[in-house]
């Protein structure tokens, strides 16, 4: 396998990284940059090398469709939903009803989050405001960051008092400076399935392949469970 270049989404970074560092064992190079979704596919469209990208399956087939992506190239990662942290050591919210989660957001003293314009979990996180009636509110707390795992960080670091994150759980649970303390309730949860596919100007366009047969490959499903992925079977 040769030098695999990668856009990714951070979603996908708690996978992305321990494969990358087997290759680069075995060496074969493999360099990737990680942000949100709509940053990603923007680097792509606008010319950026790379042979793998990493999105969310609508995203990736768009690219598909555009002839960025080489068509018959998607391989899935399995499904992630959306989730609540709290920096490590602080008391855990009860996030399981609407009810508890409102309640809990309303007492926060700042919600991070990704940054909406671009990120899929952004968007649900204010979707997920609006449907419980308190986007208003909770407006003035918001924190954006340009990806899941830039907030998680900020939260690990801070020093706040009631102060919650919302992104994907991927991004939450590969960050040992958290907590997860839950998944969003069903009724204002909005899995996502992650794809990745070959880039149309992929230099080595089976090196690309290669790397994507071990990502989600059989042999890589326990890594992707443990990282938060989900699975029909």
């Amino acid at each position: 396998m040769g030098k695999v270049r990668i856009l990714s989404a951070g979603a996908a970074q708690a996978v992305v990284e321990p494969l990358m560092a087997v290759l680069n064992e075995e060496r074969h190079e493999a360099v990737a940059e990680f942000g949100a979704v709509g940053a990603m596919k923007s680097r792509l469209v606008e010319g950026a090398a790379a042979d793998v990208i990493i999105l969310t399956a609508a995203l990736i087939d768009e690219l598909i469709a555009s002839g960025h992506v080489i068509a018959g190239s998607r391989a899935d990662l399995g499904r992630v939903g959306t989730g609540v942290a709290v920096r490590k050591g602080t008391p855990f919210p009860d996030v399981a009803t609407i009810d508890s989660l409102r309640g809990n957001l309303l007492a926060a003293t700042k919600i991070v989050c990704p940054d909406p314009a671009t990120a899929t979990a952004g968007k649900i996180v204010i979707q997920a405001l609006e449907r419980m009636g308190i986007a208003d509110q909770s407006r003035p707390k918001l924190q954006f960051f340009p990806n899941g795992y830039a907030a998680m960080k900020w939260l690990a670091a801070s020093h706040g008092e009631l102060e919650v994150g919302i992104t994907q759980n991927t991004e939450i649970k590969a960050n040992k400076g958290v907590t997860y303390v839950g998944p969003l309730p069903d009724e204002l949860q909005m899995k996502t399935i992650y794809s990745a596919g070959v880039c149309a100007r992929a230099r080595d366009p089976e090196a690309a392949r290669a790397f994507l047969a071990r990502l989600t490959g059989p042999a890589n499903r326990p890594a992707l469970e443990a990282a938060g992925y989900e699975f029909d079977n």
